[in-house]
């Protein structure tokens, strides 16, 4: 599977940073593990390598992810991550309900934010 196709880079491009946009900062794509519980969200890309958004795995936080890891790593079963083809955009406000009133770390400082 393409991760990132042409479509999402211009997206990704047109969109730039996000910073000081908080809950509203609005979610690109996102990418999950089919055999395990994680789940990336990303919300600015340099073109190249990094993306910058949410992780959701044992704990949802910010934090940057590249594509080259997103490539390499293989769930519990050996799948590899994919790129949800069903993922409509959103910004971080409406994806807070799926994290079931835990904390993202980083952000409101280091004491989160309960969601």
């Amino acid at each position: 599977m393409i991760l990132i196709t042409k479509a999402l880079r211009t997206k990704f491009e047109k969109t730039g940073s996000q910073e000081g946009l908080g809950m509203d900062a609005e979610i690109i794509v996102k990418f999950f593990t089919p055999d395990a519980s994680w789940s990336m969200y990303a919300l600015e890309f340099d073109g190249e390598d990094s993306f910058f958004g949410i992780v959701d795995g044992h704990f949802a936080e910010y934090g940057y992810f590249s594509l080259r890891e997103l490539k390499k790593v293989k769930g519990n079963l050996g799948l590899p991550i994919e790129r949800d083809l069903h993922f409509t955009g959103q910004t971080v406000r409406d994806l807070i309900g799926k994290f079931s009133g835990e904390p993202i770390a980083s952000l409101a400082g280091d004491k989160g934010v309960s969601l």
